[in-house]
């Protein structure tokens, strides 16, 4: 296993983006590991991005883990209700993050959908499998990640992402955001990169 060290993080935000696309990330929860491919992401650049939470380099309590040094997990709540887990990129004190958009599940999968349905993996049809992690809400809540993982170094032993366990090619799609209507030229900013053809990004 090669874990992502703190130098794939300091980097720029959009290269980082598009490396994390393949690697795998693993939440150690409850005893078991639950691991999955990333397949889509999103890159936040708080100092020229309106998308972005700490656009114009603004600090409030929810933003200042944009700061923290590279490899910092930054999990924030969306509706009221919903998670979602980004993973702080370049120098410590420059806010900027990738938000994960999509993952394809690969181990642990009974208990991923358990966490997202109340289901075993035999009661639910191929588009709720599919359904599972094809979203950042919807895969946090298969992966267990919450508010509690806020702040976590993702290069320690119990949230992290690494490299793939086996090499494979695909081709990588770049185009605009989503819901980000507010974001005013920001919108039409190319910073979102996802896995050609695979069936768990987000929107094609």
């Amino acid at each position: 296993m090669v874990k992502l060290a703190k130098d794939f993080y300091n980097r720029p935000t959009l290269d980082v983006a598009k490396d994390l696309l393949g690697k795998e990330l693993v939440h150690h929860v409850g005893g078991e590991n639950l691991v999955s491919r990333i397949v889509e992401v999103e890159a936040y650049i708080g100092e020229i991005d309106k998308a972005c939470h700490a656009y114009n380099n603004k600090v409030t309590n929810r933003t200042k883990v944009l700061y923290a040094p590279p490899g910092t997990a930054y999990v924030y709540l969306i509706y009221g209700m919903y998670y979602c887990f980004n993973a702080v990129t370049e120098e410590e004190g420059k806010a900027a993050a990738v938000l994960v958009r999509g993952v394809e599940p690969l181990e642990g999968i009974e208990k991923m959908v358990n966490n997202r349905y109340k289901k075993g993996i035999e009661e639910i049809s191929k588009k709720q499998m599919i359904n599972l992690s094809n979203g950042p809400g919807k895969l946090c809540i298969a992966m267990s990640i919450t508010k509690a993982n806020n702040e976590m170094d993702l290069c320690g032993n119990h949230l992290y992402i690494k490299e793939a366990e086996e090499n494979f090619s695909f081709d990588i799609v770049e185009t605009t955001r989503i819901n980000i209507g507010y974001a005013e030229e920001a919108i039409a900013f190319p910073w979102r990169y996802y896995i050609k053809d695979n069936l768990y990004v987000s929107k094609k």
